[in-house]
């Protein structure tokens, strides 16, 4: 019989996630299965209130997105501009231009949305 509360504190948070373990593998439309879905969603909504993941800035966005596609530097040459133009960027010297946010989001699939987000320039 399906036993679900709602997630209060710790203690049900960390009951739920045992609980999940358990059940994870059962079949879709079972009891067990149900019981499994609404735990996920449960343990969703409590881990994105108690632990929000922010997203990376623009530069460790580019930075981890090419680590994904075994770029190096070199790689966004043409992409950002020169070689010297490229390094600038990477390391926080220069922003990002539209036309390069434009080029980012085609070649490497990274939403516009986290290119224009505001990050720090490092101070000379």
């Amino acid at each position: 019989m399906m036993n679900v509360r709602p997630i209060k504190n710790e203690k049900d948070y960390r009951q739920a996630l045992e609980r999940l373990e358990v059940i994870f593998d059962a079949p879709i439309d079972t009891k067990e299965g149900d019981e499994a879905e609404i735990l996920s969603l449960m343990i969703d909504t409590y881990e994105n209130e108690h632990y929000p993941i922010e997203a990376p800035d623009p530069i460790e966005a580019i930075k981890i997105r090419m680590e994904e596609l075994n770029l190096r530097q070199k790689d966004l040459v043409g992409v950002i501009g020169g070689k010297s133009r490229v390094s600038e960027i990477l390391n926080r010297k220069k922003k990002l231009t539209v036309e390069m946010i434009r080029k980012l989001e085609r070649i490497l699939q990274i939403s516009a949305y986290v290119l224009v987000t505001n990050y720090q320039l490092v101070k000379k």
